[in-house]
């Protein structure tokens, strides 16, 4: 019984223990941590924790966030953490953010970590359009977050397409233009180049100093209503306190400065503004929600931003002076740093430089040597081939010596021969002329023995009936000395002895000689015609190739147009003949 009261006893002092511990994670711009915290822990003690942890020393501008139902809501830091409203389920998640801004960025952060952590938030809300930033100030930005993180440009390393997968423009800009991302890419890559020699922080802090000027930078808004019931928006920053119409959060409707309100205060839903010049009238609007009154004034907007307002008008307290001496000394350190890494990056590409010139010259040095050692060779091998050529050019000269020599015998019997040539010429062109002569001749002397021919044919034919003729007069003759002799009386013969009948008396074998004779001639008269047809062509054939066609005569064009056809003199006299011979045989026949 004793033991397990005992054990009962240790185990509710365990529980009590392990009660008395709860997780929270962090949520910060660039990651997320765990810690466990005591019960009586209040929000400063996990708020120092975080900052302690993150070293940075800048706090006052920055708070842990936590979601209520439909608004935020940011951790007391004199009260407990669990006795807030803060999630119940662990770890409870907070966020690490920046709770105010700075009126001047570069003037106001003096840590690394603090631009950073600023850089980070301010970009999300840009991408997130919780700010408003024209395209062109995003496409700037947009370049000055690639360099942050990247570095300078190197056009080796980042090749097109480098960009493809971040995020560095508002949809809205996006879908503003007809643009690729190829072509988004190009012009903030073409912003990138130009920021070469600037380091993370400095590039980031370039980032701050533009987005500083945005219209909606570091502004929050609440929904209110003024006594009329018109819904408006106020808009709570590092400058004052701004009305706007809620369709509009770039201009607001009236603005008042932090150092010229004299008091805030709210009771229950409505909330007054009074300015420091008495005359001024008097604000006051009221909200539906009393959350978003104790949010904007007892969440420390309008104090926390009205005592960063009036502090940074004052001698920067012993704290911030120590820290901007530090940060003084160390941005110097960094200094020195990147331009002692500066110049030893100078002059190890200066190094590397005057290295590739070397190496370019020993190069360049051992390709001119080698060319050198060819270009010997090839002397040496042209010397040869010189020599060579010498000796083959010296045989050459004495071959076109001989042959100009022969060249000269060649063109004195070139004119030799074209001299004869002429001359041939002209004793073919004679000769023609003599042939044509000759033919002619032949032609009469052919129509001459044709026409006696005829002659004798028509004397043969004579010759023939006076044979008859006398064939019967012999024998009447024959008859009559029968009579004479016998005794046969018959009539008186008559005389046989008269001119006429004797000199018709010839005989056969005269006829014959006479036509052996006549085919004899005949025959040596064709073989002297083809032979002079002959004679014709080969002259002819001879002076074709110096006949100069554009100088012929009509008479001439005929001749050869005749000559084509097979049509001449002769072939015509041929017919002529035969057509004659064809006639005297029919006569022939008829006559007899």
């Amino acid at each position: 019984m004793a033991s397990a009261l005992a054990a009962k006893m240790g185990f509710n002092s365990l529980m009590r223990k392990q009660a008395r511990n709860f997780n929270v994670r962090i949520c910060t711009m660039e990651s997320d941590m765990e810690f466990s915290c005591e019960v009586k822990w209040k929000g400063k003690d996990l708020f120092d924790l975080v900052c302690r942890t993150l070293g940075l020393r800048e706090t006052w501008f920055f708070g842990l966030r936590y979601d209520i139902k439909d608004t935020v809501a940011w951790l007391k830091m004199e009260k407990k953490v669990l006795d807030q409203e803060v999630p119940k389920e662990e770890p409870i998640t907070l966020h690490f953010l920046a709770k105010f801004y700075p009126e001047n960025a570069e003037e106001e952060l003096v840590q690394d970590i603090t631009q950073h952590l600023f850089f980070l938030q301010v970009k999300k809300k840009i991408l997130e359009e919780e700010i408003h930033c024209p395209p062109e100030a995003s496409v700037l930005l947009a370049s000055y977050a690639v360099h942050a993180k990247y570095g300078d440009y190197d056009p080796s390393v980042h090749n097109p397409g480098f960009l493809a997968e971040e995020d560095l423009l508002p949809k809205r800009v996006i879908n503003l233009y007809q643009m690729t991302a190829e072509m988004w890419e190009e012009r903030i890559t073409a912003c990138y180049a130009e920021h070469r020699g600037r380091t993370r922080d400095e590039a980031e802090m370039e980032y701050l100093k533009i987005a500083q000027d945005l219209d909606m930078y570091g502004v929050n808004y609440f929904l209110i209503r003024n006594k009329k019931g018109t819904d408006l928006l106020l808009g709570v920053d590092a400058l004052g306190l701004h009305i706007y119409e809620p369709d509009n959060r770039l201009t607001p409707k009236c603005s008042f400065p932090w150092n010229e309100i004299r008091n805030i205060s709210y009771s229950d839903k409505e909330f007054t503004i009074k300015p420091l010049d008495k005359k001024t009238n008097v604000f006051k609007f009221n909200s539906s929600r009393l959350r978003v009154n104790k949010l904007v004034i007892l969440g420390y907007l309008c104090i926390g931003n009205h005592d960063l307002f009036m502090r940074r008008r004052r001698v920067d307290s012993l704290e911030v002076q120590q820290m901007k001496a530090q940060a003084r000394e160390e941005r110097a350190r960094k200094q020195v740093e990147r331009q002692r890494l500066q110049r030893e990056k100078q002059l190890r590409e200066e190094a590397e430089r005057a290295r590739d010139e070397l190496e370019r010259r020993l190069m360049q040095l051992q390709d001119e040597a080698h060319m050198a050692n060819e270009a010997l060779l090839r002397s040496e091998q042209t010397a040869d081939l010189l020599a060579e050529k010498a000796q083959i050019a010296e045989e050459e000269a004495k071959l076109l010596a001989q042959k100009a020599a022969e060249a000269e015998t060649e063109m004195q019997r070139i004119k030799v021969t074209a001299i004869r040539g002429q001359e041939e010429r002209r004793l073919m062109e004679q000769k023609m002329l003599e042939a044509e002569m000759l033919a002619l001749k032949m032609a009469e002397e052919s129509e001459r023995r044709a026409k006696e021919a005829e002659q004798l044919k028509q004397d043969l034919q004579e010759a023939k009936e006076s044979e008859r003729r006398a064939k019967h007069k012999l024998l009447e003759i024959t008859k009559c000395c029968i009579w004479l002799y016998g005794s046969v009386p018959g009539p008186p013969c008559p005389s046989i002895f008269s001119r006429e009948n004797l000199s018709f008396d010839f005989k056969d074998t005269d006829m014959k000689r006479l036509s052996m004779e006549i085919e004899k001639e005949k025959v040596e008269y064709m073989e002297k015609s083809k032979h002079l047809q002959e004679q014709l062509n080969e002259l002819k054939t001879e002076i074709e190739s110096l006949k100069l066609k554009e100088r012929e005569t009509p008479l001439d064009i005929i001749h050869n147009k005749n000559t084509e056809q097979g049509t001449s003199k002769h072939s015509n006299f041929k017919k002529v003949l035969l057509q004659g011979n064809n006639f005297v045989c029919i006569l022939c026949r008829l006559h007899q």
